[in-house]
């Protein structure tokens, strides 16, 4: 991958700042997540920021597959 992501940072932000339940932040797109934390003012909004790409998530769903509940595994 090109670029790694603050996962436990993103994680404290989701599940703390946005107090978002588990299963609620995991379902959520990069993207979403962006939009979320702008509305909540824990970013500026349109701040020009590196999320993962198409080719990064790809990777990703390749290296961990979810499995037959879609959940990961």
């Amino acid at each position: 991958m090109s670029g790694r992501l603050a996962w436990a940072q993103l994680m404290r932000l989701g599940l703390g700042a946005l107090r978002l339940a588990p299963d609620q932040f995991w379902a959520m797109t990069p993207v979403e997540l962006q939009r979320a934390l702008e509305g909540a003012g824990i970013l500026a909004a349109g701040a020009d920021r590196r999320w993962i790409g198409r080719p990064d998530l790809e990777a990703l769903m390749a290296r961990f597959p979810d499995n037959q509940e879609g959940k990961p595994g």
